[in-house]
């Protein structure tokens, strides 16, 4: 187990880059050229949400909902959430909304195949 305070970003970083990266790979192939539309209508929305993510987040921590042990992160902060709060929300929202035009993208499939 890693106790240090890279741990939680290294951790993050290391299941999540790998499976945006498929995620990105397999949008490419099944959009083509319109792949850049595609990534142009679901990126905003997810920072939408990982920005208002991250700002429920300062407001808990703020009134002393929850907090973080010291030493848990790297010290980087946004506002009072650690930077890593901050990329997790960002990249969840990330993962979820390519996830969502991929599986949009299979139902269509499924359903030019069957008609």
């Amino acid at each position: 187990m890693m106790e240090t305070r890279w741990a939680y970003l290294i951790h993050l970083l290391g299941w999540t880059l790998p499976v945006i990266g498929i995620q990105l790979a397999l949008l490419v192939n099944h959009y083509k050229s319109r792949a850049g539309e595609v990534l142009r209508a679901v990126l905003p929305p997810a920072l939408v949400v990982g920005v208002y993510l991250s700002i429920a987040d300062h407001l808990a921590i703020s009134t002393g909902i929850w907090n973080f042990g010291a030493g848990r992160h790297v010290g980087v902060y946004v506002g009072v959430v650690p930077l890593e709060e901050v990329l997790f929300f960002l990249i969840t929202s990330v993962l979820v909304s390519l996830g969502l035009a991929l599986f949009t993208a299979l139902l269509r499939l499924d359903e030019a195949r069957t008609s």
